[in-house]
């Protein structure tokens, strides 16, 4: 993996707590890092293909790591939208395998 060029944790959130990539929903830096935790796999499909969605690509990895992202792959197609292309160019060329959904 590249070196990368993540957002300091101090600008990552706006006055009330949420993170810039949070823009439409009302969850707090806390409360998203929380739920990454316990949600269920679905769950946590949905939060991390939101955040590959609309985070700065540098950002995803503040959050998560390349293994966890390659591991669920198979959920979070159905979440990344638009940026499904970029993110299946970057992870096989940083060599990952993609499993199918």
């Amino acid at each position: 993996m590249a070196n990368l060029v993540q957002t300091p944790l101090d600008q990552l959130v706006d006055s009330a707590g949420r993170p810039y990539f949070l823009w439409d929903c009302d969850m707090t830096l806390a409360e998203f890092e929380r739920k990454l935790v316990e949600e269920s796999v679905e769950g946590r499909a949905y939060l991390i293909g939101k955040l590959m969605r609309q985070a700065r690509p540098d950002d995803v990895f503040l959050f998560v790591t390349v293994d966890e992202i390659v591991e669920l792959w198979p959920s979070l197609l159905r979440y990344l939208g638009r940026e499904r292309p970029f993110w299946e160019w970057l992870l096989r060329y940083w060599g990952c395998e993609l499993r199918a959904a």
